[in-house]
């Protein structure tokens, strides 16, 4: 049995999480509050959302107070997969180490600039910011190639 302080039970080879784990795993990761649930006797569920940088929207649910409860097997695997999506060693690296998930980057439009480019028409051909985000990759490279070229 792992007695370490913040050490969560595991059932079988399932390491259980627990509502103040779920609390650090969101807070590290930097999920914001969007709203909580009250009842007739106060408060009972914390609703947390995170944007992720490919656009994706996750929320989850963590019931309150944010204690030591344990999750149950099923549920941990529903949190861990359908609102959190992140595996089990992803989560424990979080809340442990501070690692966070690699949640992937945004979309790259095939036809964005690289910023070494514009940076260089901006600040060293002096193509003002307008103008630049009005060309391709060709005609960006054509006006830096003239540029070294001394063309006009």
């Amino acid at each position: 049995m792992d007695h370490r302080r913040g050490a969560a039970p595991a059932v079988g080879a399932v390491k259980l999480d627990t509502r103040q784990d779920h609390e650090v795993f969101i807070t590290t990761e930097g999920w914001d509050k969007v709203r909580n649930a009250r009842s007739k006797k106060g408060s009972h569920h914390a609703t947390d959302e995170l944007v992720t940088p490919t656009g994706e929207i996750l929320r989850t649910r963590i019931s309150h107070p944010p204690d030591r409860t344990t999750y149950g097997v099923e549920l941990w695997s529903h949190i861990l997969r359908d609102q959190l999506k992140v595996t089990g060693d992803e989560f424990w690296n979080c809340v442990e180490n501070k690692v966070l998930p690699d949640r992937g980057s945004p979309p790259q439009s095939a036809a964005a600039l690289p910023a070494q480019i514009v940076y260089q028409l901006i600040h060293t051909v002096g193509v003002p910011e307008a103008d630049v985000a009005k060309l391709s990759r060709e005609e960006a490279i054509i006006r830096l190639n003239d540029y070294w070229s001394g063309l006009p």
